[in-house]
C-alpha cells in the first residue's frame, strides 16, 4: 500500500470553467439567516466538493465577496452558483412550485432521521439549514415536504451547521448519484 501523499496538482481537479459547464447534482442548498461568515465560506466549498448545482442565500445570510466568506471558501464562491433572496418562504414555494422536493434540516415532531430518507430517481431536492441558534424559521418548515434530521447520540443538541451541511450532502449525494 502507498501511502505517500498526493500532491495539488496530481488530484485532477476540475478548473472553474469546466466545473460550471459540468453535470450538477440534484441538490440545491439554501442558506436561510446564517450569521456565521465562516460557515457560508465553508458551505460554498462542500457545494463544490459534490457538484451541487446552487446556493440561495437568504435573510441575514451574507453574500460574497467577504473576505470571512473567502477565507473558508478558498475560491468556490467563483464556482458554485449562488443567488440572494431576502425572504426564503419566497424562494422554498419557487422551487416547489417547479416540483423540487424541499426538505428542511431540522428537529421536528416527524422529521425522518436521514439514513431512512428515501430519494427518487431524477428527482431534484433542496436543503434548507437554519440560524446557528434558532434554526430553520418555521415557516420555513411548515412549507417544506419533509423536516430531515441527522442523528446524534451524544448530549449535545445539534452539530455546527457547515459540519451538518457536509453530513446530509454527502448522504443525498451518495442517494441520488447512484
Amino acid at each position: 500500500m502507498n501511502n505517500r501523499k498526493l500532491k495539488n496538482s496530481e488530484l485532477d481537479r476540475l478548473d472553474t470553467k469546466t466545473f460550471k459547464e459540468s453535470k450538477k447534482t440534484p441538490l440545491i442548498i439554501v442558506l436561510d439567516n446564517i450569521r456565521s461568515l465562516n460557515n457560508i465560506g465553508s458551505i460554498f466549498r462542500t457545494a463544490d466538493a459534490f457538484l451541487i448545482e446552487k446556493i440561495y442565500l437568504c435573510g441575514i445570510t451574507a453574500t460574497p465577496p467577504h473576505k470571512d466568506i473567502q477565507k473558508t471558501a478558498l475560491g468556490a464562491t467563483d464556482s458554485v452558483d449562488w443567488e440572494y433572496i431576502q425572504d426564503t418562504l419566497t424562494i422554498i414555494k419557487k422551487l416547489k412550485a417547479e416540483n423540487t422536493i424541499v426538505a428542511s434540516i431540522e428537529q421536528t415532531e416527524d422529521a425522518i432521521s436521514l439514513e431512512n430518507f428515501k430519494t427518487k430517481q431524477d428527482q431534484k431536492y433542496a436543503i434548507v439549514f437554519g440560524h446557528e441558534v434558532k434554526g430553520v424559521q418555521q415557516e420555513v418548515v411548515t412549507e417544506s415536504d419533509v423536516a430531515l434530521e441527522i442523528p446524534q447520540y451524544g448530549t449535545k443538541h445539534s452539530l455546527n451547521i457547515s459540519v451538518s451541511c457536509g453530513v446530509v450532502v454527502w448522504d443525498l449525494f451518495c442517494k441520488v448519484s447512484r
